[in-house]
């Protein structure tokens, strides 16, 4: 069942959002100390750690009969087979990103999904587009364009980033499930493949974390907490704020991400990034300002319906 959208901002809700965005914009730090090694090694580790967070909090919440009525839906099932799939594209694309230093790729395909977003609404669900709203895709798209032309080929970390997560959330809206039994069947679904395949690792004497240092062990089982709980918090805190506040607070990651790449990991900040990221900051003012302007309307037409009703 459906909850309605908040009309007002609940403190805890800021919080658990505003905990939620730092620490995925922290992210980029703890990824860069496990570069050395595989994506899919790091990937592998992220499931496996993270399911027993996620059972732990359905097991607290006393929701874990959802969990596993939805195992015995076939249909469902494969829905959340898809949203896991590319979720944990996403996660390889980020990973791999931080690794081989293009974090700044990373940041930019975070900034451009809500853009992104929109334009599904427009193409897939025939959302009218306001004229802000248009133009800010039309920036970001030009944006685009210019690395594009700099470079020679697609800015594919940025777009890759952009289409898996903008359609993972777009997905994610169609899974008859709440957001923390969602994310407990994804992983609990991903969790065979990264088990067998940490396994073939070991037999081949590839695992870091049977064969690295404790340092590397530390930080794979970390993987588990800092995939978990920013999840966690943000489906808690999405429920207790308005949608026009998560519009302006997921802004906050990719801005991290950004200083992350250029003042602590030295990625050069130049030649088509100079003119792209303006406009793609640009285009999310706009963006923010027709979100803002919408949620205004929507408050004044439930304002004047209230007074209506009690003419």
């Amino acid at each position: 069942m459906s909850t309605p959208a908040p009309q007002t901002d609940s403190p805890r809700g800021l919080i658990y959002a505003i905990a939620a965005y730092g620490l995925w914009g922290f992210l980029p730090i703890y990824m860069k100390a496990l570069s050395h090694i595989p994506p899919t090694e790091v990937i592998a580790h992220r499931v496996l750690w993270s399911l027993p967070i996620a059972a732990a909090v359905l097991l607290w919440q006393g929701r874990a009969a959802e969990v596993r009525d939805a195992l015995r839906q076939p249909r469902l099932l494969g829905m959340a087979a898809l949203t896991a799939m590319l979720i944990s594209v996403n996660w390889l694309i980020y990973v791999w990103a931080i690794a081989n230093d293009h974090a700044l790729d990373a940041a930019l395909g975070y900034y451009i999904n809500p853009l992104f977003s929109v334009f599904l609404g427009a193409t897939l669900l025939k959302e009218r587009l306001s004229r802000g709203q248009f133009a800010a895709i039309v920036l970001a798209a030009s944006a685009v364009v210019i690395l594009t032309v700099q470079a020679g080929s697609l800015p594919l970390v940025a777009i890759g980033l952009t289409l898996s997560w903008g359609v993972y959330a777009y997905c994610k809206k169609s899974l008859p499930l709440g957001p923390n039994q969602g994310f407990t069947l994804e992983v609990l679904l991903l969790a065979p493949l990264a088990v067998v395949f940490l396994i073939w690792q070991a037999v081949q004497g590839q695992s870091h974390f049977l064969g690295g240092d404790m340092t590397d062990r530390l930080l794979l089982l970390g993987c588990g907490p800092i995939t978990a709980i920013p999840l966690l918090f943000y489906a808690n805190g999405a429920k207790l704020i308005r949608l026009s506040t998560i519009g302006i607070l997921q802004y906050i990651a990719p801005t991290m991400i950004f200083l992350c790449a250029v003042v602590l990991f030295g990625e050069p900040f130049d030649g088509a990034r100079l003119i792209a990221f303006p406009m793609i900051w640009g285009a999310l003012v706009i963006y923010s300002i027709t979100l803002v302007r919408q949620a205004g309307q929507r408050r004044r037409d439930r304002q004047e319906l209230a007074a209506r009703r009690m003419q």
